[in-house]
């Protein structure tokens, strides 16, 4: 392997990790937009969502001349593809914090409404998952990506109550509706990139242990630290 080539797939990683930094952050404010009823920092979310767009395009763009004219083959080849997969989920975790960000400026110009589903649970668990896959990519810690998948479930579950709770809540107030479709868009958005981060950490697993972990049933490494932490 030529110095030059490994200089770019270090530089395909600090990319990805820089990517990986916006798309965290923009969920965290995207979260307190909702908690806060802050119709301010929802727009601040909406607006960088430009920057995430570019950055995922650049590197897509950095990845394919990496395969154009260093041609890697076995391990490598791994590496760069699991990068190009791992950055279109970044960006689709993005699109999503944007979601919740929108949907978070409409509800803070309503009467305040208690949410009918755990959000601070739910969105504390996914915030986690993504921190948790971001170090698993800087540690190349594939425990700590396996316990991430495991950790799906639990969101999963809360979005699922979620819905019910939503048809509870449209029979005995149909005047809520609207605000009430925006708070199961909410559920359904930390849903999304609870699953979007799952994806991350898959090729997390294929990037490090070249296993294919997709359709499979997998729980966490006994000798992983509790995801509760």
């Amino acid at each position: 392997m030529s110095q030059h080539f490994v200089f770019e797939i270090d530089r395909l990683k600090k990319r990805l990790l820089a990517l990986g930094a916006l798309v965290e952050e923009s969920v965290h404010r995207a979260v307190l937009s909702v908690q806060n009823r802050d119709g301010r920092l929802a727009t601040q979310v909406i607006k960088s969502d430009a920057e995430i767009d570019r950055a995922e395009v650049e590197l897509e763009e950095e990845c394919l001349k990496v395969l154009a004219l260093h041609q890697p083959v076995a391990q490598d080849l791994r590496f760069v593809v699991a990068v190009l997969k791992i950055n279109n989920d970044l960006e689709r975790i993005g699109d999503l914090a944007t979601n919740i960000a929108s949907r978070a400026f409409y509800l803070s110009s309503q009467a305040p409404t208690k949410m009918p589903f755990d959000f601070f649970a739910m969105s504390e668990k996914v915030k986690w998952m993504l921190k948790a896959t971001l170090d698993a990519l800087i540690k190349e810690d594939t425990a700590l990506a396996y316990e991430v998948l495991a950790a799906d479930d639990d969101v999963d579950a809360i979005n699922r109550e979620m819905y019910t709770r939503v048809e509870n809540g449209i029979r005995q107030s149909p005047d809520e509706l609207e605000r009430l479709i925006h708070m199961l868009g909410v559920s359904r958005a930390l849903e999304r990139i609870a699953d979007h981060t799952t994806n991350v950490a898959e090729d997390i697993i294929y990037m490090y242990e070249g296993q294919i972990v997709r359709h499979q049933t997998v729980q966490a490494s006994p000798a992983a630290p509790r995801a509760d932490r």
